[in-house]
């Protein structure tokens, strides 16, 4: 089997999109620096190299801009590793490199000498997985205390889950949203200014208003607003979260792909009918050019005219491009968080044409092609309490390295 396939299948979880940033390939130097992000840079080797590996990984998106963007995250988490005394041990290096290769069913030696088969050296899968060890130790060690989880969080979580042998016990919520968009440098920093007086916002209206005036989605039209929404079909970690909220409340933000989001509650309801919760998600993604013009807006309204199921996609897509049409099935805690919050709005064979790739240049056709309902629900206490203190974690580690990317300074030689 061609490494490209096998590699397919490797988890993206620890991946999002990138938010967009276009600087120029340097030339001549390979080691010539691309950005510096306070006192360390990020060399065109290094773009090159990391931008090569989520080609071969089929990361969405553009890789050259997604290797840039998390190259400088990467250079953020050393430095506030380096600020706490955090190394990433060797040991736990190896055993990254293990589970990391195990899921194209390889052994980490097999995985290293396929992916140099794809002009990817062994040293930069190394630097990707020491760099996720290395953020989740000075996460643990900065959150961990207020992270932790107390019985009663426990208990909701239970209750919640338990109803009907694995479903949800009937709660559905009305929510605004409003997503700042973060596609370029200039929109990034417009977004860390408002997202402060967005957090402040206590009154319906007044979130309204701010969605009207800065919001990027689709619903800014109608204030945010967004019809009754089971719990289930929300991204995991925002579940408890939204629960956690007092009608008015607003929780954010939230770093997504190519924004900055922010939910706010507007009612919750028990509705006395079981939901299944959701182990994997169907979706296909058909890419049109042109971002949000009229036109491909148009095309986009052409094509949900003329299909009724995913399967249909394929005849719209004959003969174009393969990487036109993407179609995937992934558990929901693999789905990048701004198409896990589309797909939460739509019903089987609905479509959402909310979202772009980055610099907004394509159109993102969005179809929900099936959800596989979750089997025999783990109701372990201590499973459930580490999930949600893993969802805590992820939510403070957002935050923080939001916090992070607005102190540094970062510049493009």
């Amino acid at each position: 089997m061609p490494i490209t396939r096998l590699l397919t299948a490797i988890c993206l979880a620890a991946m999002v999109a990138a938010v967009g940033l276009t600087p120029a390939a340097a030339q001549g130097n390979m080691f010539a620096p691309v950005v510096k992000v306070n006192d360390r840079v990020v060399t065109q080797y290094e773009v090159n190299q990391r931008a090569r590996f989520y080609e071969v990984l089929s990361a969405p998106g553009d890789s050259t801009e997604l290797a840039i963007e998390k190259l400088i995250e990467e250079r953020l988490q050393q430095d506030a590793a380096a600020a706490l005394g955090i190394q990433a041990p060797e040991e736990a290096i190896e055993e990254g490199l293990v589970e990391f290769a195990s899921r194209a069913n390889l052994e980490p030696e097999q995985f290293l000498q396929a992916i140099s088969s794809e002009g990817i050296s062994p040293e930069t899968v190394r630097a990707f997985v020491e760099a996720g060890v290395l953020w989740r130790q000075v996460v643990r060690a900065k959150f961990g205390p207020q992270a932790q989880v107390t019985d009663a969080e426990v208990d909701r979580a239970i209750a919640i889950a338990s109803s009907s042998g694995g479903r949800t016990g009937g709660v559905r919520v009305l929510l605004s949203e409003i997503f700042l968009p973060t596609n370029t440098p200039e929109a990034a920093a417009a977004a860390q200014q408002r997202a402060a007086e967005i957090s402040r916002i206590e009154t319906l209206p007044a979130f309204a208003e701010a969605a009207r005036r800065y919001s990027a989605a689709p619903s800014r039209d109608s204030g945010g607003r967004q019809n009754w929404i089971p719990l289930s079909r929300l991204p995991p970690e925002l579940r408890p979260q939204i629960l956690a909220l007092a009608p008015g409340q607003v929780l954010g933000p939230i770093q997504v792909p190519n924004a900055i989001a922010f939910f706010q509650l507007r009612a919750l309801e028990e509705t006395g009918a079981p939901q299944e919760e959701t182990a994997a998600i169907e979706f296909a993604r058909f890419f049109i050019p042109g971002g949000r013009t009229g036109k491909a807006l148009s095309e986009a309204r052409r094509i949900r005219n003329e299909i009724d199921t995913c399967d249909d996609l394929y005849g719209i897509a004959k003969g174009l491009p393969e990487e036109r049409l993407l179609r995937e099935t992934l558990p929901v805690e693999q789905i990048p968080g701004d198409i896990a919050l589309e797909l939460a709005k739509l019903d089987e064979n609905e479509v959402s044409t909310a979202l772009t790739t980055a610099q907004d240049q394509t159109l993102v056709f969005l179809m929900l092609c099936g959800r596989t309902a979750e089997l025999n629900l783990d109701l372990d206490r201590n499973q459930t309490r580490q999930q949600l203190l893993n969802q805590r974690l992820a939510s403070y580690a957002e935050g923080y390295l939001s916090e992070l990317k607005a102190d540094a300074y970062i510049v493009y030689p």
